[in-house]
């Protein structure tokens, strides 16, 4: 297993520049001080989507090297075409990374037999673990619990990143899955839930800007804490709730230029919030006890 706990789905600071690798870094300190449990590097919170290839390896590349094996670091290197995302995960593989956590292909809307071959191949091509990201309601495409179970017997396909909000499928996975087969929770305001059928912790946006509190939301559960699991889930809905208003990552990136963090802006396709859901967002970080 990868990691137990909390697992930050990292921005990725951009300026005028490219990519900010001062900040980057500062971010990089920032979880190792404050319990996150693993970082994750170039996923969908990373806006991965609008960096080439050369960004996305020397963010990689800096984080392995950053965080120099205290934590594990996981690279997303998923793409739509099985041969792109072969070479960004032996790439990713040789720059260090522990781990690669690789979203089903999106927009060409492959059937299970596609998906099966996909991830197979893709694992056959490297020896790190691999995290499988199921999030239909961004690829159109559902990795259904019996070929979760299927890809679980490839010996370097050790987890399921679960993002499709269904907890029944959820339990179907856990029921068919081998008990050193991790899943990830890809949805913060379900953390609790998925903990509950059999998952080892949350790959988290929430984690950006509260990592003690999300690495304590699993950690109490899976220490026995259960009341304090679900007094830390439930506090925390409304942020949760806040940043996910609009499209992630635009609100957490907001929210961390609010707090200080000084990560940015977007690239288009993603443009700055709606007023109106900027003020609810800047409340709810208010509400939560954090100065804006």
């Amino acid at each position: 297993m990868l990691f137990k706990g909390s697992g930050v789905a990292l921005v990725t600071p951009f300026n005028e520049n490219g990519v900010d690798f001062e900040t980057l870094g500062k971010l990089v300190e920032y979880h190792l001080d404050n319990c996150t449990d693993a970082i994750i590097a170039c996923g969908t919170t990373g806006e991965a989507t609008t960096m080439n290839d050369e960004e996305k390896l020397a963010v990689i590349k800096y984080v392995v090297d950053k965080v120099n094996k205290r934590i594990p670091v996981i690279a997303g290197t998923g793409s739509n075409d099985t041969s792109h995302s072969i070479y960004l995960s032996q790439q990713a593989e040789n720059l260090g990374a522990d781990g690669l956590l690789i979203i089903t292909p999106y927009y060409n809307k492959a059937n299970q037999k596609g998906l099966r071959l996909h991830f197979e191949a893709i694992a056959n091509s490297v020896n790190v673990p691999i995290i499988m990201y199921n999030v239909p309601g961004r690829t159109c495409v559902n990795l259904k619990p019996s070929m979760v179970a299927e890809l679980a017997k490839i010996d370097n396909i050790v987890a399921v990143k679960e993002a499709s909000g269904d907890l029944a499928q959820v339990a179907d996975i856990a029921k068919l899955v081998p008990d050193d087969f991790a899943i990830y929770s890809g949805n913060d305001d379900s953390i609790l839930q998925l903990l509950s059928v059999g998952g080892s912790g949350v790959i988290s946006v929430l984690a950006n800007i509260c990592p003690k509190e999300t690495h304590d939301l699993v950690h109490k559960f899976l220490n026995g804490d259960i009341e304090g699991s679900r007094k830390l889930q439930l506090d925390m809905m409304p942020l949760i709730h806040a940043l996910f208003i609009e499209v992630n990552p635009i609100p957490v990136k907001t929210a961390m230029n609010l707090l200080g963090f000084n990560v940015g802006g977007f690239r288009l396709p993603l443009a700055e919030m709606d007023d109106k859901n900027l003020e609810i967002l800047k409340q709810e970080l208010i509400n939560a006890g954090l100065k804006i």
